[in-house]
């Protein structure tokens, strides 16, 4: 069976929004004439651990039937305040709005993670990790926001994996120290075309490649 047949079995299953409905929604509240009036927007995304072996030593049959459980279980303890999608191959997006602080929403996945009873063929747990930010607390703009929740979330793999982080103020290096002029002169030009700050771009850079290998 093909990736794409699994995806789209996947998503039948599952019935939730993807990537493209989370951003809008999520810009739509960011950006609504009443997002300031004091309820949270906080941004939650949620990630299967090693998630790549079971597919690789059980095949992605057994993969879909994880991911789909795992999705389901998430659904089922998400109350009214947030919104749930699938926003990657393993990976979901919760938007809470509404009366949730960002305590509570911690509390909650701390529950959800907690809670997750999901075995693979070899008998081990399926576990998540997940991370979250709150608007205008951690990031004013979108895509920062959802990075913002992103780099909590692989700060919790990071740590061993089956845990909940919240995102905080992230100091970098300098970057001279790391990258060579060339590729400096070309980050100044993309931040520029972009309007995006170098930093962002570094960040976004490094987290993708810590996704990829799930260290």
């Amino acid at each position: 069976m093909s990736k794409k047949i699994n995806e789209n079995a996947v998503n039948e299953a599952l019935q939730l929004p993807l990537s493209d409905r989370f951003e809008a929604d999520l810009e739509a509240l960011l950006y609504a004439d009443d997002a300031q009036s004091g309820n949270p927007i906080i941004v939650a995304l949620l990630d299967l651990d090693q998630f790549d072996r079971v597919n690789v030593n059980f095949g992605h049959d057994v993969g879909d039937r994880t991911l789909i459980a795992i999705g389901q279980h998430i659904a089922a303890n998400v109350p009214e305040c947030g919104r749930i999608y699938r926003v990657g191959g393993d990976e979901f997006g919760i938007i809470f709005h509404g009366e949730f602080e960002r305590e509570d929403v911690f509390l909650l996945l701390e529950r959800i993670r907690a809670s997750v009873d999901v075995t693979v063929p070899d008998g081990s747990a399926q576990t998540i990790s997940a991370g979250l930010a709150e608007a205008f607390t951690d990031a004013a703009r979108v895509p920062e926001l959802i990075r913002m929740a992103q780099s909590a979330m692989f700060r919790a793999k990071l740590n061993g994996g089956n845990r909940v982080a919240i995102a905080r103020e992230e100091k970098m290096v300098p970057k001279t120290s790391h990258y060579t002029a060339d590729q400096l002169k070309r980050l100044t030009k993309l931040s520029r075309s972009e309007g995006i700050g170098e930093a962002i771009l570094l960040r976004e850079a490094l987290d993708m490649l810590l996704k990829k290998y799930d260290k």
